[in-house]
């Protein structure tokens, strides 16, 4: 018989008595963020795994905004949510409707013994995601706004001044005009039309886009988006079009690729397209402010939350809600913030974390990096404190195709608009009717 050194025996009963080790409790968060920002996600659910050992963030692209968030209501019906979902924006007024779907996340964070306070978080950010009663609902996440960029080399080509951005719309006609005839075939594009050129334009300019405060004032909100200066804008665009100084590129972000690529030259578009920019634009850019009517009263006021946030399904167990409450606390930290607002172009959402990027000297080294909070920061007022309208998924998708219209020069900007104030207004009315009660 082969006897068994000493150290072996020992080693195997300590192996026999030894307590199995605790599993890791898993969350699962579904996500909608691609390319560079899928990274950053990625990366966020790795480091906050690594700092602790018990539990263990999952995140999983689901495609789109619109078709997450499809993918989160049958998974909801069936009992297979995931334990967070991230929603764009458009998407809150249909997750405040949704009665016993979501876990408010100022309960989620107290219940797990954490001090939440919304008062830390940017106004406009916490303001946004918090119920009538003053309860925070979902966790802000990738905060974003409209700004406007350009390429430095291809102004510099074209003889304007790369350090002053056009900051009026006649300058960006103007500077468009004097792209093309430089031999830029795109001088001017938009990423989220609907977004930037009826959202993000009216509360920058103090109008309206719905009545009711834009619909956080009550679900009779009703859309008003067909007024003399949206009609004056989208007329102006439609004209830019015709000239070729505007090239409609397609919906949502799908534009994007176009300026990076560097065939066009201006874009508006999201805040959070900065970490695409930096990393694989081959040329000198620069971030600016959204351009504005300078003959309107109160203009520029401030521009509209965009990005989304991060709601916590209900139905789960204690442990789980625990696990959900210590990542949303760690992605709550200053450092964290401000290392996720460098890499992405994405809003600090606390102001703790915008002074620590300051501090930090980012501004200063990134020229523009700021744009985005500044225009955000500034005090709000009731027409603008932000859009929160029921079904507004669709009404995107009503602005997209009656704007389509307008560009393809079957439609005046008047039809269009009043065609969309038609449509949005029924399916608001629909929404409201669903919800009553």
């Amino acid at each position: 018989m082969i006897q068994k050194s000493p150290a072996l025996a020992a080693a195997a009963l300590a192996a026999a008595f030894a307590l199995p080790a605790a599993a890791q409790t898993e969350i699962q968060w579904w996500h909608s963020m691609t390319a560079v920002n899928n990274e950053w996600v990625n990366d966020l659910a790795k480091d906050f795994n690594a700092s602790q050992k018990e539990y263990k963030i999952v995140p999983t692209f689901k495609g789109s905004y619109d078709e997450s968030m499809t993918a989160a209501v049958a998974a909801f019906r069936s009992g297979n949510a995931p334990h967070i979902l991230q929603v764009f924006e458009v998407g809150t007024a249909t997750m405040m409707a949704s009665k016993g779907v979501v876990m408010p996340v100022g309960k989620l964070m107290t219940d797990a013994g954490y001090k939440f306070d919304p008062a830390a978080y940017v106004p406009a950010v916490a303001g946004y995601y918090t119920a009538p009663n003053g309860q925070m609902l979902s966790f802000p996440f990738n905060s974003s706004t409209t700004v406007f960029y350009i390429n430095r080399d291809a102004f510099k080509a074209a003889g304007l001044d790369a350090d002053k951005p056009p900051t009026t719309w006649p300058e960006v006609a103007l500077a468009a005009a004097k792209l093309k005839a430089s031999g830029h075939k795109c001088p001017f594009t938009t990423a989220w039309q609907g977004w930037t050129q009826l959202e993000s334009f009216s509360t920058w300019h103090n109008v309206e886009l719905a009545t009711q405060r834009n619909g956080l004032g009550g679900m009779n909100a009703r859309m008003v988006v067909n007024s003399p200066l949206h009609v004056r804008h989208i007329e102006n665009l439609a004209n830019m079009a015709k000239q070729g100084l505007f090239i409609y590129k397609g919906r949502g972000n799908v534009p994007e690729a176009t300026f990076v690529s560097g065939e066009c030259a201006m874009i508006t578009t999201s805040s959070g397209f900065y970490g695409n920019v930096k990393r694989n634009a081959k040329f000198a850019y620069a971030l600016a402010t959204l351009p504005y009517y300078p003959d309107v009263p109160g203009a520029p006021q401030n521009t509209v939350i965009g990005g989304a946030s991060l709601w916590v399904t209900s139905g789960k167990k204690p442990a789980e809600y625990k696990g959900v409450a210590a990542f949303f606390n760690y992605l709550s930290n200053p450092d964290v913030q401000s290392a996720s607002h460098k890499r992405t172009g994405y809003l600090p959402i606390t102001m703790a974390a915008f002074q620590l990027t300051e501090k930090s000297g980012f501004y200063k080294a990134n020229p523009g990096t700021d744009t985005a909070v500044n225009q955000m920061i500034r005090k709000t007022t009731d027409k603008s404190r932000g859009i929160r309208l029921g079904n507004y998924v669709q009404i995107r998708a009503v602005e997209d195709e009656e704007l389509e219209q307008v560009w393809g020069g079957k439609k005046t900007a008047k039809e269009a608009l009043d065609s969309v104030v038609k449509r949005g207004n029924e399916l608001l009315e629909r929404f409201e009717k669903a919800n009553k009660g």
